[in-house]
């Protein structure tokens, strides 16, 4: 007789975790948050037909009413198109620099852990970036760079790596110890195939859900940067361009700067929500019951 498998098979995990995720409380109201703002991104063109640059200057300062639910601007601009179209850009940003940060923090962590001799120079270069405020740190390169998207894609990046890299570290560490990859380490297999089969696999869980709160934070630290004039430079709508534009009317138009900061707090509490279930579910350390 053969013994019974330590472990469920694999299919059959995932779909323990998906069922655990859907009784998860914050995990099913920050997914509906994160969804529905996503959904209203892309399907901008067929909710509006107008053109979010387009000027009309007889409409300008118009305050929200049927015909323009959310007010008009400075240059008679629809900020409901405006705040629509501007989530693509403030969306996109958001996973490019939570994809950015993930690939390239996760090497560096996986190194870091699985190499001794570099341990100490990749994690002294990541302490020597983390000694700046992330924020502080993005407006530098941003200003260097100049005022893009690209750039804040860049700066954001670099800024939020070095604690991906961290947490990523500090799981492969536990990993490696463990006796299954001592075992396939006694058997011959090389570096290269035990941080790709056994490490990285075990680590997924906690980057995933560091990749979540990335998210929510470029998302705001774009409408920061964007805001100083480090970001998409204007007419190009994005959240922080909106309320960068609005500041001088939150007086007489308030609503300008309103909607989009409605919308970054949608979404960043969306995603720290996500996070959230995430955690709880796929941290052993933290599994609750749902």
């Amino acid at each position: 007789m053969t013994d019974a498998p330590a472990h469920p098979p694999v299919s059959r995990r995932w779909v323990q975790t998906l069922r655990k995720l859907l009784r998860h409380k914050s995990f099913l109201i920050g997914a509906t948050l994160v969804g529905l703002i996503t959904l209203a991104a892309l399907a901008a063109p067929l909710l509006t037909h107008v053109d979010p640059t387009a000027m009309r200057i007889r409409f300008r300062f118009r305050p929200p009413s049927g015909a323009f639910l959310a007010g008009t601007d400075m240059f008679g601009r629809d900020v409901m198109t405006r705040v629509l179209y501007g989530a693509r850009l403030s969306l996109w940003i958001g996973l490019a620099v939570a994809f950015l940060s993930g690939f390239f923090g996760g090497i560096i962590g996986l190194v870091a852990a699985q190499f001794r001799r570099l341990d100490s120079v990749l994690m002294r270069v990541m302490d020597a970036l983390m000694a700046f405020p992330a924020i502080l740190l993005a407006i530098g390169i941003g200003a260097t760079l100049g005022p893009h998207a690209d750039s804040v894609i860049i700066a954001l990046s670099i800024a939020y790596m070095p604690r991906t890299a961290r947490v990523v570290r500090a799981t492969a560490l536990v990993v490696r110890e463990l006796d299954y990859v001592q075992a396939a380490r006694a058997c011959g297999a090389g570096n290269c195939r035990i941080i790709v089969r056994h490490i990285l696999p075990n680590c997924m869980g906690s980057l995933q859900v560091q990749l979540t709160f990335v998210f929510a934070y470029a998302i705001l630290a774009e409408a920061a940067l964007s805001f100083l004039g480090i970001g998409a430079p204007p007419p190009t709508p994005s959240w922080g361009n909106i309320i960068a534009e609005g500041r001088d009317y939150a007086v007489e138009a308030w609503w300008i700067m309103l909607f989009p900061g409605l919308a970054i707090s949608l979404a960043a509490l969306g995603m720290n929500l996500l996070g959230d279930g995430l955690r709880d579910v796929l941290d052993p350390r933290l599994q609750v019951e749902g």
